[in-house]
């Protein structure tokens, strides 16, 4: 004589999952009848960067205006070296900009793309000096003559143009 036991066969759903203690897709995990503790990871803080202001300057005839970007540039605008720059823009007798860098010689272009040059408030008076950074520019009647502390310079008027 042949005996069959019967055993029922639990198939494991979601509920059972719950009713015994197993964390259920997408809700708290369970242990002991507690909540699990989450634990988070210290988040790096990451400095922010603060950016310089540019400072704006023209001559007197309103013919040259210049602008100085300090080290690590503005928000607007960083110097492809790091900076500090300063860029010159004279308006007549033909608009050009001269430029001077952290270093190298002062560079002269004629092409300028963005002529938007001499609008500022604060004005170089003749025989004045202004200085920043590594730059010092003297306004004279005759033109406009700024360097960078290693010697580099260039000279802007409506007669000349000079850069080294």
């Amino acid at each position: 004589m042949r005996f069959f036991l019967a055993v029922p066969v639990l198939l494991l759903s979601p509920a059972f999952a719950f009713a015994s203690g197993a964390p259920t897709p997408g809700g708290p995990a369970v242990e002991s009848g507690q909540p699990r503790e989450t634990v988070t990871q210290p988040v790096e803080k990451v400095p922010t960067r603060s950016f310089g202001l540019a400072e704006r300057f023209v001559m007197p005839s309103g013919n040259i205006g210049c602008t100085y970007i300090p080290a690590g540039g503005t928000e607007v605008y960083q110097p492809a070296d790091g900076g500090p720059e300063l860029s010159c823009d004279r308006i007549e007798p033909k608009y050009l900009r001269a430029t001077l860098g952290r270093s190298g010689k002062a560079v002269v272009r004629t092409n300028v793309g963005d002529q938007g040059c001499c609008g500022a408030e604060n004005t170089v008076d003749y025989g004045q000096t202004w200085s920043a950074g590594p730059f010092t520019c003297y306004s004279e009647r005759t033109g406009l003559t700024c360097e960078r502390n290693d010697g580099h310079s260039f000279l802007l008027s409506r007669a000349r143009v000079r850069a080294d």
